[in-house]
């Protein structure tokens, strides 16, 4: 009877200290990169959403804006000297947005711009209406229209009257929800003008 020979198994070698740490290495660098990459990717995604937002908000309210000085009457301020200057620019636009003369009533709409921290910036764009009756104050209601300004200037241009033949609205804007999304990072919040010109309709 032969007697069969199961060749030697050589006993089973496992990772050693210096693999397993070299692994865990490239782990850790492959999972970091991954992460920045989401998270740069996550804050260019709120950075567009965001700007867009503001974009769509600040179009509607230059809507408005462009709206109320179609309609509006009166508007001040008013140059000096019409003939010699008659361009004038303001941070503020005011005129007549209601009037009715059986009653008395008058209401004197006022746009604007006001500083949010005392201290050059950012600015909001406020609307004032002052109700008055017989020339007596009545009421008055206020509210911001647009916050995270980096400017706004309104531009008139009168005639001889005093009449206003354009007033032009210029908004920069910078919105503050992408404020915090800058910091520490290489992406830089989209700054937003727009420019728009109105003619009351009165003068037509």
């Amino acid at each position: 009877m032969q007697m069969r020979r199961t060749p030697s198994r050589s006993p089973r070698r496992g990772f050693s200290m210096i693999e397993v740490l070299i692994s865990l290495t490239i782990t850790s660098t492959l999972l970091t990169a991954t992460m920045a990459a989401l998270n740069t990717s996550f804050k260019g995604y709120q950075v567009t959403s965001e700007g867009a937002s503001t974009n769509v908000v600040a179009r509607i309210v230059m809507q408005r804006l462009t709206a109320m000085i179609r309609t509006g009457d009166s508007f001040g301020p008013y140059p000096v000297n019409p003939v010699l200057t008659p361009e004038i620019e303001s941070d503020y636009i005011e005129f007549v947005s209601f009037r009715e003369l059986s009653t008395g009533t008058e209401r004197v709409t006022r746009l604007e711009r006001r500083d949010a921290t005392g201290n050059d910036g950012p600015y909001e764009l406020w609307y004032i209406v002052t109700t008055y009756v017989d020339g007596t104050y009545e009421d008055q209601d206020t509210a911001p229209l647009l916050s995270g300004l980096n400017d706004v200037k309104f531009v008139m241009e009168y005639d001889v009257g005093p009449r206003l033949k354009r007033a032009t609205v210029d908004l920069i804007i910078q919105p503050d929800d992408m404020q915090d999304l800058t910091v520490g990072s290489s992406l830089a919040a989209p700054t937003i003008r727009l420019v728009a010109s109105a003619s009351p309709r009165l003068n037509d």
